[in-house]
C-alpha cells in the first residue's frame, strides 16, 4: 500500500483557508500511471485540490444551500473516502481522497489502488484503512481538534513533517504512525531512545487492566461403521486474547502447556505481534512423518498485544480416538415409505461427562414429510421440526453413567409437501450431524494456566483463562448405505 499524495489544511470556520503542507511521491505516482493506462488521471494543483475538499465537505459557498457538483442525487459518496471531480470527463476522477476534518484542521491523502474497473469495496481495499490509520496518526500530532492554526502549536510541528514522513512514510509507504508528542523545537528530532508504537497498536489502553486468554479446539469428523471405510477426524486450536494493559509497549507471554500423555501442538501459526518463537514449535507440521521426537512444549508465545482481540496463534493436534463414537443404520422396511431407523452413541471414557450442549440431528432429504414417529430414545428426549424433514435428539448436559445412548424406532412418510432436495443424499445414502460443546475440555490436553501468564506492565491486570472443545462437521453416516469417502486426511 502506497500515498500518491498528502495534504495538511488549516480553516477557521470556513475562512483563511490554506493548505500548510503538502508532499507528492513521484515514485508512487509513476506505479498509478503504470497501473492505471488510458485512465489515468494526475494529481492537480494545491489550489484545485484544496477548492475541490472544500466543496466536498460543505466549507465553499456557505451562502448556496445546493451546489449540483456537490448535492446531486447521482454522487454517492461515502465518506471519509470521497470522489473528486477533476473535470467533467469520466477519466478525471480522483478515487478514494481520504480526509479527516477535525477542529481547524483537515488531513487528506490519496492511496494507490491497484485494482481497476469495477471498483472494488472500501472495506476490502488496505489501502483505505492504512490511509485512515496514517492520517490519524499525523492528526494526534499534529496536536489534535484543540491546537491553534495562529499560536506556536502548529509551525514547529508543521516544521518536523519532512523528516516525520521520512521515518513513518518513505517513499509514500506507511510503516508506523508518528508519535503524538510537543517538540521543543523546531527542526530537532525526537530522542532515539523514545519507545515506538507498533504498527498493530494505534493506541494506549486507559482503564482497569485485564488480560483475558481463551483457548478454543474444535473437532471434525467422519464415521462410517464399514470396515472397507476408514473412519476420518482432525482437530485443530485457537489462542484469542484481549489484553487490556496500559504502555506504549507492553509486553506479554502466555504459555501452552500440556500434560505427559498430550498430543505434540503441530502447524502452528502466530500472530505479526509475537515477538519471538523457538525453532521448535514453528517446526512441527502434521504433513511430514514424525520420528518420535516432537516437541511437546512448553509453547511460549511473548508478545505486544493490539488493543482489539486478536487470534494469537492455531495449531493442529492428532488424537488418537474421536470424543464420541456413533454407529447408524437406516433400513427400507417392505413398505416403500417406511424406513427403520437405529442410533448408538457413545461418549469416550476421556471426555469429561460435562456438556454445554449437546444434539444429533437427523436430516431426510429428497423424501416428503414425516407423518408417523414412532421412535424411542433411552436418554433426552426427541424434537421434529415444523417442516417434518428433520429429527432433533436433545441429549442435554450428560451421557447417562453408561456412557452409552440409543435410539430405535420407525419412521413413515406420507406428507403432502416434498422435503428438501440434497443431490447426494438420495435412498440410503444419510448421515447424523453431532452438534456439542463441552467446557473446561481440550482433545489435546492443552491448556493455559493463568498464573504462568506474564504481563510486564505498569499495573498488575486481572488475568481470566478458559478451554472449550466444540464439534463443527461431525458426521455419523448410515453404515447400510452408500456414503463419501475421502481419499486422503481432512483438509483445514
Amino acid at each position: 500500500m502506497s500515498i500518491r499524495a498528502l495534504w495538511i489544511i488549516t480553516h477557521e470556520k470556513g475562512e483563511h483557508v490554506s493548505v500548510r503542507f503538502s508532499r507528492r511521491f513521484p515514485t508512487v505516482e509513476y506505479r498509478a500511471k503504470s497501473l492505471a493506462g488510458s485512465s489515468y488521471q494526475a494529481v492537480p494543483e494545491d489550489s484545485a485540490v484544496l477548492q475541490l475538499l472544500l466543496t466536498e465537505l460543505g466549507l465553499a459557498d456557505p451562502g448556496k444551500p445546493y451546489v449540483a457538483q456537490r448535492d446531486d442525487c447521482l454522487n454517492q459518496q461515502r465518506t471519509p473516502a470521497l470522489e473528486l471531480h477533476v473535470d467533467s470527463s469520466a477519466k478525471g476522477i480522483l478515487w478514494p481522497v481520504l480526509v479527516i476534518s477535525r477542529g481547524p484542521l483537515i488531513l487528506a491523502c490519496l492511496p494507490l489502488v491497484e485494482a481497476g474497473e469495477p471498483r472494488p469495496p472500501l472495506s476490502s481495499l488496505l489501502s483505505v484503512s492504512q490511509g485512515l490509520t496514517l492520517l490519524e496518526g499525523l492528526q494526534s500530532f499534529l496536536g489534535g481538534s484543540e491546537i491553534k492554526t495562529d499560536g506556536d502549536g502548529l509551525a514547529p510541528r508543521l516544521a518536523l513533517m519532512p523528516s516525520v514522513l521520512q521515518q513513518v512514510c518513505p517513499l509514500g509507504t506507511p510503516l508506523d504512525v508518528p508519535q503524538a508528542r510537543a517538540p521543543s523545537t523546531a527542526g530537532v528530532p525526537a530522542a532515539a531512545g523514545s519507545p515506538r508504537q507498533p504498527a498493530w497498536r494505534t493506541g494506549q489502553h486507559r482503564g482497569r487492566p485485564a488480560v483475558n486468554v481463551a483457548l478454543t479446539e474444535t473437532v471434525r469428523c467422519m464415521q462410517y461403521g464399514d470396515p472397507s471405510k476408514q473412519d476420518l477426524w482432525d482437530v485443530y486450536g485457537t489462542v484469542t486474547c484481549k489484553c487490556d494493559v496500559e504502555g506504549v509497549l507492553p509486553n506479554v507471554t502466555v504459555t501452552l502447556t500440556l500434560p505427559p500423555n498430550g498430543s505434540p501442538l503441530q502447524d502452528i501459526l502466530a500472530h505479526p505481534c509475537v515477538t519471538s518463537l523457538d525453532s521448535s514449535i514453528l517446526n512441527a507440521s502434521s504433513v511430514d512423518d514424525g520420528d518420535g521426537s516432537a516437541f511437546s512444549g512448553p509453547y511460549k508465545f511473548p508478545f505486544c498485544p493490539p488493543l482489539e482481540p486478536f487470534k494469537l496463534c492455531s495449531y493442529t493436534s492428532q488424537v488418537p480416538v474421536p470424543p464420541i463414537l456413533g454407529s447408524y443404520q437406516l433400513k427400507q422396511q417392505q413398505e416403500v415409505n417406511h424406513l427403520r431407523v437405529s442410533v448408538n452413541l457413545k461418549l469416550h471414557e476421556s471426555v469429561k461427562n460435562t456438556f454445554e450442549y449437546c444434539e444429533a440431528r437427523l436430516p431426510f432429504f429428497n423424501r416428503v414429510q414425516m407423518s408417523i414417529v414412532d421412535v424411542k430414545v433411552s436418554s433426552g428426549h426427541l424434537d421434529v421440526n415444523k417442516e417434518k424433514n428433520l429429527l432433533v435428539w436433545v441429549l442435554g448436559q450428560k451421557f447417562p453413567k453408561s456412557r452409552e445412548v440409543t435410539m430405535e424406532g420407525g419412521i413413515r412418510f406420507s406428507g403432502q409437501l416434498p422435503g428438501p432436495v440434497d443431490p447426494l443424499c438420495t435412498d440410503l445414502t444419510a448421515y447424523i450431524k453431532l452438534y456439542f460443546k463441552v467446557p473446561d475440555l481440550t482433545l489435546s490436553g492443552c491448556s493455559v494456566d493463568q498464573h504462568s501468564v506474564q504481563v510486564y506492565s505498569c499495573a498488575k491486570p486481572k488475568i481470566v483463562t478458559c478451554r472449550e472443545l466444540q464439534s463443527k462437521e461431525y458426521f455419523i453416516w448410515n453404515s447400510t448405505g452408500p456414503a463419501p469417502v475421502s481419499s486422503g486426511q481432512m483438509i483445514l
